[in-house]
């Protein structure tokens, strides 16, 4: 049983390895970069659960550190406030946790990355169009099924699986992918 969870995954991440989605990832890779180092903007990251999780690991290597030693970069998770996301949550929706802190937050130059194993999170959708209205930039992770989020973000990246566990694990390898990119190029 193990062994097949394995050739699952191995299948998934061998369709990475598709020069169409390598691109995309290189250009988000690269405009994440831009935005970042000259403190232009700030990444905001949203998710639900896993999705979540894997908001805050994206932003902690960040704001920490990759694999070298650089400077911080501006990135805010926006799952990490309990205070924040429980009012949303009691007093205006759970469906309003994240744009209701974006409203207050986000500028034109800012990014805002969303994670999303299905691509149909209400919460996600709405942050979305507020960041659209505002005019910064979208970018969304999620599976390979064509969903809400995906369209209505400005870059998406569908990564080829349907289960969640492995579409959380290819999230991991394209963000850390970001970070490697962003630490090559801020230390060359």
């Amino acid at each position: 049983m193990f062994r097949k969870k394995i050739l699952e995954l191995k299948r998934s991440i061998d369709q990475l390895n598709d020069d169409i989605l390598i691109k995309n990832i290189e250009n988000i890779s690269e405009l994440i970069h831009q935005r970042l180092s000259d403190n232009s903007g700030i990444l905001y990251t949203i998710g639900n659960g896993g999705s979540a999780a894997d908001a805050q690991h994206f932003v902690a290597e960040l704001i920490i550190r990759f694999e070298k030693n650089r400077k911080s970069l501006p990135a805010i998770a926006l799952t990490t406030d309990t205070s924040i996301i429980t009012a949303a949550g009691n007093d205006l929706g759970f469906n309003k946790i994240f744009s209701r802190q974006l409203e207050g937050l986000l500028k034109k130059n800012d990014i805002l990355f969303s994670f999303s194993t299905s691509g149909e999170s209400k919460n996600v959708i709405n942050a979305i169009e507020i960041a659209k209205e505002i005019g910064s930039t979208t970018i969304s992770l999620t599976g390979e099924t064509r969903s809400t989020i995906g369209d209505i973000s400005d870059y998406s990246i569908l990564c080829p699986s349907k289960k969640t566990d492995n579409i959380q694990t290819l999230h991991q390898v394209i963000y850390h992918y970001i970070c490697e990119f962003i630490d090559f190029k801020l230390t060359k």
